[in-house]
């Protein structure tokens, strides 16, 4: 973070649920109906901030507050953040480790 930088925080959802979806089979977009949706791999918190121009979709500990990961956003539409093609509640978020992967 720049000298100067500040984090400021845009929205919170008490309770978010993270699923593993299959690959995309064809180019006709993801369907949440295709996902195991009372089987969720994880649930918490997520917190979306910005740094910059940059915005960053956090899915935290909604007890403890420790980070289970983050997706970088900076543009939209754009590979973070795709939304399925059959709800408007659901989107498919590309996470990150830190090392390009």
């Amino acid at each position: 973070m720049e000298e100067g930088e500040y984090e400021s925080v845009l929205c919170v959802k008490p309770e978010v649920h993270i699923y593993r979806i299959p690959p995309r089979a064809t180019n006709r977009g993801y369907r949440a109906a295709e996902w195991q949706l009372d089987q969720p791999s994880w649930s918490g918190r997520l917190r979306i901030t910005a740094r910059g121009q940059v915005a960053y979709i956090k899915l935290e500990d909604r007890t403890t507050g420790e980070l289970f990961a983050q997706a970088p956003v900076d543009q939209f539409p754009g590979t973070a953040v795709e939304s399925v093609t059959d709800s408007s509640r659901y989107f498919v978020i590309r996470i990150e480790d830190g090392n390009g992967g």
